[in-house]
């Protein structure tokens, strides 16, 4: 793939895919199996849809520069509202990045990623929020337990399966093995420091500044493949 590929400016690598309702772009590589996940999940009576696939780097430049603005909410571990006045803009940084992926290197660019959900056990009336109680004690658990299960056997795994001092615990994020661990070999700090380095991002300064301990704790560390 190419670094714009990479870093989600161009989305040249994807193919559309209707799954439920709805079409998302995903990598061509990853195509097959994610249809055969949808259609195993629904054999097992789960309803499985993506609450969020492809995001480009526009769009994560969006969430970015409105957290480090104070437009929108930067979460504590326990996904609770931290008060940005009381955090400087490095402590910022890295608050951000224990819920939100850097521009350019969020997984969501590669087309290999899915924030994935089932659609038939969410309450009628509410809409999925993506919090780990919902997955954990709530009324995603059942699904969970499927997904964490059965993933494998579609080419598929859990990177934040568990809290490993970088992103948080994310059980509704799952990657494609393969593309997802060719994308993440690709991504290298020197190549992402290029393509970051003249973007407009709040914070770039010390973004570039701590890059590398960026890329080790928030973008490499993430759960073994194997359970």
């Amino acid at each position: 793939m190419t670094p714009e590929q990479l870093t989600g400016q161009t989305d040249t690598h994807l193919t559309k895919v209707l799954i439920g309702k709805k079409q998302f772009q995903v990598h061509r590589e990853v195509v097959r199996d994610l249809i055969a996940l949808k259609d195993a999940a629904t054999k097992a009576g789960f309803d499985l849809c993506i609450a969020s696939g492809f995001r480009s780097f526009e769009r994560q430049a969006a969430i970015w520069n409105g957290k480090m603005s104070g437009e929108r909410a930067i979460l504590d571990s326990d996904s609770q509202p931290i008060d940005p006045a009381l955090l400087n803009e490095s402590q910022k940084v890295n608050a951000i990045l224990r819920w939100s992926a850097l521009p350019g290197a969020s997984r969501h660019h590669w087309g290999t990623d899915f924030d994935l959900y089932d659609a038939a056990s969410v309450p009628k009336g509410n809409q999925i929020q993506l919090e780990p109680w919902e997955y954990l004690t709530g009324h995603q658990q059942h699904f969970n337990g499927w997904l964490s299960a059965h993933l494998a056997q579609f080419g598929f795994f859990l990177p934040y399966r568990e809290d490993l001092g970088g992103v948080a615990a994310e059980p509704w994020h799952i990657s494609h093995i393969t593309q997802g661990e060719t994308c993440l070999s690709s991504l290298t700090v020197t190549e992402l420091a290029k393509q970051l380095q003249y973007q407009k991002i709040i914070g770039i300064k010390d973004v570039l500044n701590s890059l590398d301990q960026i890329y080790a704790q928030y973008i490499a560390n993430i759960s073994s493949v194997r359970v």
